[in-house]
Parts: C-alpha cells; sequence; structure tokens
C-alpha cells in the first residue's frame, strides 16, 4: 500500500514538472502607458452546432439558435454603445448561418477568430488541417480578413502554421503565457476560466450535465462574483477574459445586467478593453519571457 502511494506521488509530481516545462510566463507584461487592466470580452458564437455535435434535443438546439437571430445582436449593440471592441470566436460553419451578423461585428471594429470547423477536432492530422483551413477560409471571406487567433483544441505546430498567433483556450495562469502542447508547437495563450464563462451560471442541460447538477443563477450574483473578479485582477495591474455565448448572455435581463457591468467598470482609471488580436499583438511585443 505504501509503495502505491509513493509511486501515484512520484507521477503527480512528474506530472506537474511536465506542465510546467510546456509553458513559459511572461517576467513582464508592460500594457500601454496609463493602462492598469486589461479586459477581453470575447464570445464563443457557435450558436446550436455545439448542440448538435452532442445530438442533443430540439429545444436545445432552438436555444442556440435564439444566439444566432437575436442575441449575438443584442450583444453587438451593448459593446459598440460603450465603445467596447470583442473578440468572437467563430466556427466556421456559422459564416453559412449568420454572415450578417458577422459582417456587422467586423463593421464595428470587433474581432472574428476561429473556434473551430463544427467545433470539434478531428483525431486525423489531414482531417484537422482541412477543417482548420476551411474555417479561416470562411471567416477571411465574410470578414475580409485572416484570423490570427484560435480557441480551440487544434495543435499549436498547425495553428503557428497556418499563421496564427494566438489561442484562447487554457487556463493555466492568470496572465497571458506561452503554452507548448504534444506537438511540440508552442503560441501564445489568452487564459479563461470557467469561473468567468456565463454558461456555467445560467444553463440547464450544460455539456450533458445530469438534473441534479442543473443551475439557473440570477444576474445579480453573477454580476457580483464577475466583479470581485474584475475588482482583484484591477488591484493587482493583471487581464480578466470574460467568456459568453451569445444564445446564454443574449438573453435581455443578462445584457442589462453586463450594460451595468461594463459601466462600472469604466468608472476606474485605466481599464482598456482591447481585441484579442490586439493584446496578443502588444504581448508579442512588449512581454518578456522568463
Amino acid at each position: 500500500m505504501m509503495d502505491d502511494l509513493l509511486r501515484e506521488r512520484d507521477a503527480l509530481a512528474q506530472a506537474a514538472r511536465d506542465a510546467a516545462s510546456r509553458q513559459r510566463r511572461l517576467a513582464a507584461l508592460h500594457y500601454p502607458k496609463g493602462t492598469r487592466l486589461a479586459v477581453n470580452f470575447t464570445l464563443d458564437f457557435d450558436a446550436m452546432l455545439l448542440r448538435r455535435l452532442m445530438n442533443e434535443p430540439p429545444m436545445q438546439l432552438a436555444k442556440g439558435e435564439f444566439g444566432g437571430r437575436v442575441g449575438i445582436w443584442r450583444l453587438l449593440e451593448l459593446f459598440d454603445s460603450h465603445d467596447v471592441k470583442a473578440t468572437i470566436f467563430t466556427p466556421g460553419r456559422i459564416c453559412e448561418l449568420y454572415p450578417q451578423a458577422l459582417r456587422a461585428a467586423v463593421r464595428g471594429g470587433h474581432e472574428l477568430a476561429d473556434h473551430m470547423w463544427e467545433h470539434h477536432v478531428p483525431k486525423d492530422p489531414a482531417l484537422e488541417r482541412d477543417h482548420l483551413t476551411r474555417a479561416l477560409d470562411a471567416l477571411e471571406r465574410v470578414g475580409g480578413k485572416r484570423p490570427v487567433g484560435s480557441r480551440s483544441w487544434h495543435s499549436h505546430t498547425l495553428l503557428t502554421e497556418m499563421g496564427l498567433i494566438y489561442n484562447s483556450h487554457g487556463a493555466a495562469d492568470q496572465l497571458p503565457y506561452y503554452d507548448t502542447d504534444a506537438s511540440g508547437g508552442e503560441i501564445l495563450n489568452l487564459p479563461f476560466h470557467y469561473a468567468i464563462d456565463d454558461a456555467m451560471y445560467y444553463s440547464f442541460a450544460w455539456l450533458g450535465s445530469s438534473n441534479p447538477a442543473q443551475r439557473l443563477s440570477d444576474t445579480d450574483r453573477v454580476e457580483d462574483l464577475w466583479w470581485q473578479a474584475f475588482e482583484r485582477e484591477y488591484q493587482k495591474g493583471g487581464y480578466l477574459n470574460i467568456c459568453m455565448h451569445p444564445f446564454v448572455s443574449g438573453r435581455a435581463l443578462r445584457v442589462a445586467m453586463l450594460d451595468r457591468l461594463i459601466a462600472r467598470m469604466k468608472t476606474l482609471p485605466g481599464v482598456w478593453f482591447p481585441t484579442c488580436e490586439d493584446l496578443a499583438r502588444h504581448c508579442l511585443t512588449h512581454g518578456e519571457t522568463r
């Protein structure tokens, strides 16, 4: 029994060392003069694609459809009213379903970024390459610009080979960091966390969860939690990546909460609301690694 415990301890320690060896922290990140905190507002605009991928029932698919028909427009209007530039992580197939919304986002100065072709990454390398190529091509056609960022499980080697400069998919640090994956490729990661993800608070049957795991938080509670997360990062001078879904946060009462939250954030000096691309390029130019 003791030998088994020692082997398990050693295996865990080795796993921790391996994970640490794949990440390079930024020893110093010099934000633009006068900036104390960078806040990325990010949207995962996958509409009904994830629901379909999980073979969910029609009512779940309809929730996703709401995001494309209504939610995305409400959120774009909200961001534009505050002059906040968001990053919209978009599966390639969404370009076929809701091109008008994506073109409106680009006209508003928002960033379109990759979120896979159909919200999954094939295991076959040739098919993975095909999916990423199709997604990037579709986003370029609808947005007029080749994406430089992703929120995906694509290999870092493939992402960088395709010209992408960042991924926003890990949570190993509270600040942007460089991450190396099993392919040996390294890319800048702009981390987010499920504590700052609307789907964790507002969803029934999220990711196939069972009835006892359902949750439906009121907006006051979420506003308070997100404000506390913002305030803590502001005190330290850090980074916050708020992840939302148009079919979740596009509901009217939740848009009203976000309106209050953004207005409150803007009362403090030195808060920067860049797109993920703007922040990534700044990190690549002004970040020191260790």
